[in-house]
């Protein structure tokens, strides 16, 4: 082999390591750029993500959506502001119950089970009337001046649902009402089993007016009267009333003789109402 020839192989072998390297160099500028441009994608997805989730946890459920409406559909046998008055029983009755409750509240069930079928009587029979005031403190949420509570839906839910029954007359609503409190279904107070619209409509369908009635259903399911429940549930948040059951008759409390309490038995509740009529 010639000087001239091992040096022009050289030289061509030098060559073919130079455009190897170059095209080595091109592969890794390229794959450097594929990563860059998928790591920001990833990056932008990361953040997209993020921020779409704190707008969604920023956005308001349907609950404060219905506290903040301004249109209000009222259900009927109501009265006042938003339909925020709810008094049941004769217009010739002299004097007017104040009754304060929260659907999930334990005591209240208590209460209802020991006085209620009194409380349905006297007011039947025209020794008084009834003003209703629902509240939802035990959700457990913001949108009621209760801090402290089992957290749920449950409250709010079936005040919306007594709405749907007052809807339909006042003696529903009461029914219905009693139904709620009842041993046979009131949950314990951790279990939010008002929160579901079906077990809502289970316990209405205990009650002849409510019982299979398709507009009473169609309005607990749509949430027709969520709105009005938030207005009420507002209403007892501004009465200064600080637990359930209270109640109160001429802006003065009725408790059990020698306690601060309301009363839990028909005997109580007797001797108290009748001591706040006689007043």
């Amino acid at each position: 082999m010639s000087k001239r020839n091992s040096q022009a192989n050289k030289a061509a072998a030098r060559e073919r390591l130079r455009a190897e390297r170059e095209r080595q160099a091109k592969k890794d500028k390229t794959r450097k750029q594929v990563v860059v441009a998928v790591s920001v994608v990833a990056a932008l997805a990361v953040v997209g993500g993020i921020s779409y989730g704190v707008m969604q946890l920023n956005k308001p459920d349907a609950w404060e959506a219905a506290a903040d409406a301004k249109n209000v559909t009222a259900p009927k046998n109501t009265s006042g502001e938003d339909g925020t008055t709810v008094v049941v029983g004769k217009s010739s009755a002299k004097k007017t119950l104040e009754l304060y409750e929260d659907s999930r509240c334990p005591v209240c069930a208590t209460f209802e089970q020991g006085v209620g079928e009194t409380i349905s009587k006297d007011v039947e029979a025209g020794k008084y009337k009834v003003q209703y005031v629902g509240a939802t403190f035990l959700d457990g949420d913001k949108l009621s001046a209760g801090t402290v509570g089992s957290n749920g839906e449950g409250s709010k839910n079936a005040l919306s649902a007594l709405g749907a029954a007052l809807d339909v007359s006042p003696e529903a609503f009461m029914e219905y009402k009693a139904a709620l409190y009842s041993a046979e279904f009131h949950p314990e107070e951790s279990d939010d089993k008002f929160a579901k619209d079906s077990y809502l409509i289970e316990v209405a369908n205990s009650v002849d007016a409510l019982k299979g009635n398709k507009d009473f259903q169609k309005n607990v399911e749509d949430g027709t009267y969520d709105a009005w429940a938030m207005k009420m549930s507002k209403t007892f948040d501004d009465s200064g009333v600080q637990g359930t059951p209270t109640l109160k008759m001429d802006d003065k409390k009725i408790t059990a003789e020698g306690s601060e309490n309301a009363p839990m038995t028909a005997d109580e509740f007797t001797k108290a109402i009748d001591k706040a009529l006689k007043a």
